[in-house]
């Protein structure tokens, strides 16, 4: 063989090698490489994947591996991994899915509290990705059937695992998730009250105060509730949901500076048509109640409903004045 066809040989040889990597030159299937593999070999490239951050690629080696050893020592933990590594690739569908599964089939499990807690967080998830971290949006403002999930979740993993490690952040999740609800019933409170559903409006602002009684959202629940009773003509329990607002918020924004519960500003940002908009508040006013001054039992004393005036601060200029 003369020395040019050797070196055509070997540069052809060279060439088959280096494209190797390429689809078609020679790639090993991955599901057959897996196929191959040992329980225990299996298990340990899956987690190498994972530590990796490669989720896509630990995700197929577990389901590989629940696939072929279903009975195996590895079996239940990679269904446990399979949750996370879904959460982790933003796939939040089959987290749930997974997190359904494992609680279902391993209800004595001594990690179910992880499946519970992973459960939760990837249920809320689903309608507050990624992007909502960089964008201000009133979650208080969505659907809240998912947020009531991710809440029941975390509240049967505080109540059947108080020691759980998972339990401290999922007490702190739950009131944040409460805090969320009370919200929303405050902005259905306030849909109903602007269509002038004064009683459906009233319903939802005594559930947020009896219900999620120790959430910002009781304030405002309380406003809404005096307003619906005044217009509904109940001045009495009007009266009685005021005593209560300014015992407890008495710096709330709608009290003036004599005490009075002025509607004003509240009516004004919330019940504006487009007449009046469109001719910047000359037409179109809408109906505002007058101030509402509380009748206190006799030899009460009210709390001062606001902060004393603070002096104002001094500019540079008047700082370097002998005159100030």
């Amino acid at each position: 063989m003369s020395r040019t066809k050797r070196l055509t040989i070997l540069l052809t040889l060279v060439c088959l090698t280096s494209c190797s990597w390429l689809p078609f030159f020679g790639e090993k299937n991955p599901e057959n490489e897996y196929q191959a593999s040992s329980e225990q070999v299996l298990y340990d490239s899956a987690q190498r994947s994972l530590r990796a951050g490669n989720y896509l690629t630990g995700i197929a080696k577990l389901e590989a591996l629940e696939s072929r050893f279903p009975f195996g020592s590895f079996a239940q933990q990679a269904q446990l991994e399979l949750i996370y590594a879904y959460y982790q690739n933003f796939n939040f569908e089959s987290a749930e899915t997974a997190a359904d599964r494992f609680i279902r089939l391993h209800p004595n499990h001594p990690n179910i509290d992880y499946a519970l807690y992973m459960r939760g967080l990837t249920i809320y998830a689903k309608d507050h990705g990624f992007f909502d971290r960089f964008l201000s949006q009133d979650a208080s403002k969505r659907d809240t059937v998912n947020v009531r999930s991710a809440f029941n979740d975390f509240s049967a993993l505080t109540r059947e695992f108080p020691n759980s490690e998972y339990a401290m952040d999922a007490r702190q999740r739950m009131i944040f998730l409460r805090n969320l609800i009370a919200q929303s019933e405050v902005n259905v409170a306030n849909y109903y009250i602007s269509l002038s559903a004064n009683v459906a409006a009233a319903n939802r602002a005594r559930g947020v105060i009896e219900n999620y009684s120790q959430t910002p959202a009781v304030a405002e629940a309380l406003a809404i509730l005096i307003e619906a009773n005044y217009r509904l003509g109940l001045k009495d329990a009007a009266n009685d949901a005021l005593r209560i607002l300014s015992i407890n918020y008495p710096r709330y924004p709608s009290f003036d500076a004599n005490g009075n519960f002025v509607f004003e500003e509240t009516i004004r940002n919330r019940d504006r048509s487009w007449l009046n908009i469109m001719t910047l508040g000359l037409l179109g006013r809408p109906e505002i109640p007058p101030p509402i001054q509380i009748k206190h039992p006799d030899g009460f004393t009210p709390p001062e409903t606001k902060e004393k005036p603070t002096e104002p601060k001094k500019t540079w200029y008047q700082h370097l004045s002998p005159l100030s």
